[in-house]
């Protein structure tokens, strides 16, 4: 566990000096924030309004918790259901230089940023990236004829008008010591909670009408050769396992819960661009996000573990009933 993280999620009697330095700037960012909120409130800023519905997940909290898996369980889950759903990302780290820009195939990870490249294997819908995100919806409803967006992460982006929020939360680190940023992991107050439409658990026991979303792992895939894999329990011999997400921990749990024996666990920050001197020799496991950034010079016996989300009938229930009555109501509006 980093500095940060013993900071932030396991706080020990040292550790509190720090965070009472920090304070000031915590208080600080609330009220930069909260200044921003109440303007778009107010209407002093303008929300855009697409004409498709907007679901967005997000998180009130730093680093990754979940949003990709359940981004990709949403795209495919409306298309069962007749729609034609769009999917909207920022494209953190991307270089890419004009937007929006959509996400093809043939899109590298340096170009458009790794979660992207990973939705793009998972989903069979337009995918777009933008750093505007108003701008991305538009041009999936437009050119592409998406009736549903699902935006990537933007539970703070106001500038987008959303229809549906879904707040992921980890289920075991939660809101940390429940301070804002700096001193603390959250982006807003654990308030902001009781204003989402759902609040999803990644892993933890789900309560108070909370939805409680598993990881299910698959077989190894070889980050070289995609058509070569492996089961997890066929490793006669001890890995090395990387990874670079929101909460390493939680991979390397995961691989020893299924008898994995770790030589070794290396932890890098979230969205880490990797180089050929960060894989270790040997076998080598990591996620199917960092793989999308090494499989250009990712050594033979590197595999990924990729994972599906899997959520409750309740929980799908619930949503179609609410994205069919707004449908409905925009329809009512436009007459």
């Amino acid at each position: 566990m980093s500095f940060i993280d013993k900071l932030w999620y396991a706080p020990s009697w040292y550790h509190w000096p720090l965070i009472l330095l920090l304070l000031p700037l915590t208080l600080l960012f609330w009220g930069v924030s909260a200044s921003r909120r109440l303007a778009f409130k107010t209407s002093i800023k303008q929300s855009t309004l697409v004409a498709a519905p907007v679901i967005v997940v997000g998180n009130i909290s730093v680093g990754g918790n979940g949003k990709t898996p359940l981004v990709v369980y949403l795209a495919k889950r409306l298309r069962q259901e007749g729609y034609q759903p769009g999917v909207l990302s920022r494209g953190y780290g991307a270089k890419q230089a004009t937007f929006p820009h959509s996400v093809t195939a043939s899109c590298t990870a340096q170009s458009v940023g790794d979660e992207p490249v990973l939705m793009r294997q998972h989903i069979n819908c337009p995918l777009v990236i933008d750093p505007i995100r108003a701008r991305g919806a538009n041009k999936l409803v437009k050119d592409h004829k998406c009736d549903v967006i699902i935006c990537d992460d933007g539970l703070q982006h106001y500038a987008l008008e959303r229809d549906i929020e879904i707040a992921v939360m980890d289920g075991q680190r939660l809101t940390g010591n429940r301070l804002l940023l700096p001193a603390g992991p959250l982006r807003e107050g654990k308030w902001r909670l009781k204003s989402v439409d759902f609040v999803v658990l990644n892993g933890g026991l789900a309560n108070n009408g909370e939805f409680l979303m598993a990881l299910m792992s698959g077989r190894l895939v070889n980050v070289r050769n995609p058509n070569k894999s492996l089961s997890i329990h066929a490793l006669s011999q001890g890995v090395s396992a990387i990874a670079a997400i929101g909460n390493p921990q939680r991979f390397f749990t995961m691989l020893e819960q299924k008898q994995v024996k770790l030589n070794a666990c290396i932890s890098f920050v979230d969205h880490h661009q990797f180089t050929v001197k960060d894989i270790p020799h040997g076998t080598v496991i990591m996620t199917e996000k960092d793989a999308v950034k090494c499989r250009d010079f990712a050594h033979k016996d590197c595999w990924y573990l990729p994972v599906n989300a899997h959520l409750p009938q309740q929980f799908d229930t619930k949503l179609i009933q609410q994205l069919k009555q707004i449908l409905e109501n925009k329809k009512r509006h436009a007459k």
